[in-house]
This record gives structure tokens, sequence and C-alpha cells, in this order.
């Protein structure tokens, strides 16, 4: 059992920034680590995922260039550094865990751990 703890969301203002993190427990060796988002009215997405090693990153091309993922596995815990945010980013954010790696193609149903989300809210 893997158990997923986020922190750090909150209100910004357009082009402001925010860090989410991420605290896992249990069985998380080897386990990639990511972020998913659901807007109101809207099916959850991925956002960025980093494998065990931090070698491999996926972002969704939204999030490209304004998001950076990594992770520090002596701490457990894995970042989400939100950058140039804008209004349409404002969502509830999720992190998530699985033994598989997780892309823009994998289906949110498949991810087997999830933390409890995080309201982000972005003013314009």
């Amino acid at each position: 059992q893997v158990q997923l703890v986020e922190s750090g969301g909150g209100l910004v203002q357009a082009g402001g920034s925010l860090r989410l993190s991420c605290a896992a427990s249990g069985r998380t060796f080897g386990y990639a680590m990511g972020w998913f988002r659901q807007a109101p009215g809207k099916e959850r997405e991925f956002v960025a995922a980093i494998s065990w090693n931090g070698i491999r990153l996926y972002y969704a091309d939204s999030m490209k260039g304004r998001f950076t993922i990594s992770r520090d596995n002596a701490k457990n815990t894995v970042y989400l550094q939100m950058d140039s945010l804008k209004p349409e980013d404002t969502a509830v954010y999720y992190c998530a865990a699985d033994r598989e790696m997780m892309t823009i193609a994998t289906p949110y149903r498949a991810v087997h751990y999830w933390g409890q989300g995080t309201q982000v809210t972005v003013s314009s």
C-alpha cells in the first residue's frame, strides 16, 4: 500500500508561481510518481510524471516550459513547481503513484494510488 499526501495548493494571481509537494509513505520503492488535475466539470487529466530514478520525465503539452516535476527519494517526496500560472490551470491537483510509468496516454483510472488532492486557484 502507498499513501500520498499533497500540500502547497492555494490562491495565486495569473503569472504567479506555486510549488506542490506530495509526501509518500508505504512501499514506494521503484514507483513512478506523477500529478494529474481535475477542473470542475472536466475529467481528470495528466499533468506530469517522473520515473523512480528521475531520468524519465513526461509533461502534458500545455505544461511544458511552465511546470517542473522533481523528486527526492530520500524524503519520499515529489514536487511540482508551477510557474507562469494561468486561470485555466485552476483545478484540484492530485498526486499519483504507480509501478508503471505514467504518461499523457495513461488513463487516470489505470493509476493505482492517489492523494486526496489540493486546490489550486489562479485568478485573472
